[in-house]
């Protein structure tokens, strides 16, 4: 791919970013799958530590730096620690939760960004049509929520909703470090290492600590489901995503996230057969709207010609990126 800079999207860039969402929100629905025979603390340190391991490939292939800047470990650590307590909700709640549900929960992460970036930069106060998304983009995720309790529900489809609203805290948390350390001013290979190192790390500690031991016998399909999560899903789109921001305007490209728990919820429900209620509908609407509106006043204000920054907080379903 070359280094150029474009100023609108152009096909390449839109078949990219609808890859990236398809894999985004496809990826709830594999972990889930892959549950039925390897452990969430396991699967996640799995997934974590491969992708890491491609990306020190890819970093040493490049001719790039593998030893991070003294500055950046401070932020570093703690940005590994909060992805790693993210993916440890994710991988717990679809035990408890469907694929589709946690895929919605899990995307009201750039609320929690909105809601904390006037605390880092005061250039980022909400504005009443953001502060209007957020309201109603909360009260649909609410409404959705009470959905957990009721009679038709799994008896602990709550907890998992509630994992789910968890990771996405935790994710948005871990994109204010960012942005506020100076891990911000580190390469976005970098960023993306100390988390997926981290976090491997970390989740093996809470695996052995759950007691979790590696199954004895691992299905070719299980196997498989693992490798995609770790090659395509963590290395590859994340990386694809960090070229976009970087070569796109990131007010463009942010858009497309919407998209991404729509997949979700649609491969839950076509790969799954989970079912698609009227609460589940509402909040993702809700939610679609509401960084629309967040979204919305950014694009104006900042114009098509505006740097991309992979910290963005309308970028935050990047790689700071979950799926």
């Amino acid at each position: 791919m070359s280094d150029d800079r474009r100023l609108h999207l152009d096909a390449r860039a839109v078949a990219l970013l609808l890859a990236c969402c398809a894999l985004w929100g496809v990826a709830q629905v594999v972990i889930k799958v892959t549950l039925a025979e390897i452990p969430p603390f396991l699967q996640a340190a799995a997934r974590s530590g491969g992708a890491a391991l491609l990306l020190l490939a890819w970093m040493r292939w490049r001719g790039q730096g593998l030893r991070p800047e003294r500055a950046t470990w401070r932020g570093g650590l703690a940005a590994g620690v909060l992805f790693g307590a993210e993916f440890a909700c994710i991988f717990s709640g679809l035990q408890f939760t469907n694929a589709s549900r946690l895929a919605v929960f899990l995307y009201t992460a750039p609320f929690v960004v909105a809601l904390g970036m006037p605390f880092i930069a005061r250039s980022e106060r909400l504005s009443a049509v953001q502060a209007l998304g957020l309201a109603g983009a909360f009260a649909g995720v609410v409404w959705a929520f009470a959905e957990g309790f009721g009679a038709q529900a799994g008896p602990r489809q709550w907890l998992g909703d509630a994992l789910g609203l968890t990771a996405a805290v935790l994710w948005g948390a871990t994109t204010l470090v960012v942005r506020g350390s100076a891990l911000g001013r580190a390469s976005a290979e970098m960023a993306l290492l100390y988390q997926l190192a981290v976090s491997a790390l970390l989740l093996g500690v809470g695996a052995f600590v759950a007691g979790e031991r590696w199954p004895v016998s691992v299905s070719a399909t299980s196997w498989a489901l693992l490798a995609f999560q770790a090659a395509v899903v963590s290395f590859a789109s994340y990386l694809v995503w960090f070229w976009l921001v970087r070569h796109y305007p990131a007010t463009q490209i942010s858009v497309f996230t919407l998209l991404t728990p729509i997949f979700g919820l649609l491969a839950g429900v076509w790969l799954l057969g989970e079912p698609l209620t009227t609460r589940l509908v509402v909040a993702l609407a809700a939610v679609c709207a509401g960084i629309w509106l967040v979204n919305a006043r950014r694009s104006r204000g900042r114009g098509a010609a505006a740097p991309a920054q992979r910290d963005d907080p309308l970028s935050a379903s990047g790689p700071s990126a979950r799926a």
